[in-house]
């Protein structure tokens, strides 16, 4: 068993911030399966809780305290879980503005989605969040999980009542622990710099 320090960081950020949103408890199921790995140390943010602002600063402004508030935790994080929903086929605004609130923190770092929807489980979401976190100089990886029609799998208090996704889960935290393991080592031999 790996001491803290060793264990990866894993930031699980819920990218919806509706009322009566179902990504809380999408993220619960995943967080609840990575921390059951030896190697992973999950830290779920909640962007509903973390409250951002939705108009950015200008360059030349200090950023205001709920964003300050949330960068240590982010820069913390060796890898990142975005979990989104599909919202008529791309991501939520305000995950796209938590997104953007941020620069270093990101860089160097993979990234992997826990996406649901309707019948294309979010994927077209996934599509989209790929560029815009390549553009920040994150490395999104190949695997991930998607859950089409997602009302079909849980129950109602959230629980997982049909077999099915656990090798997706497997396959994506292997390659996003191979990835930040990498990178990380990467990282502390030599800054990245673009």
């Amino acid at each position: 068993m790996l001491g803290d320090g060793d264990r990866l960081r894993v930031a699980v950020i819920i990218g919806s911030t509706r009322r009566g949103r179902f990504g809380p408890t999408v993220a619960g199921w995943f967080a609840g399966r990575a921390g059951r790995r030896g190697d992973m140390v999950v830290d779920v943010i909640d962007l509903a809780e973390a409250a951002l602002p939705d108009t950015l600063a200008d360059q030349d402004q200090a950023a205001p305290p709920p964003v300050r508030a949330l960068a240590p935790r982010l820069a913390a994080a060796d890898a990142f879980v975005v979990v989104t929903p599909e919202y008529n086929q791309s991501f939520p605004a305000p995950l796209k503005t938590a997104i953007d609130w941020y620069y270093e923190e990101w860089k160097a770092k993979p990234v992997t989605f826990v996406a649901y929807g309707r019948e294309s489980g979010g994927l077209l979401a996934v599509a989209q969040l790929r560029q815009v976190f390549g553009e920040l100089h994150a490395v999104p990886i190949r695997s991930c999980v998607s859950l089409p029609c997602y009302w079909e799998w849980f129950a109602a208090d959230g629980s997982w009542p049909r077999a099915g996704f656990q090798a997706d889960v497997k396959s994506t935290l292997d390659q996003l622990a191979w990835w930040a393991l990498a990178l990380r080592e990467a990282r502390a031999r030599r800054p990245y710099t673009t």
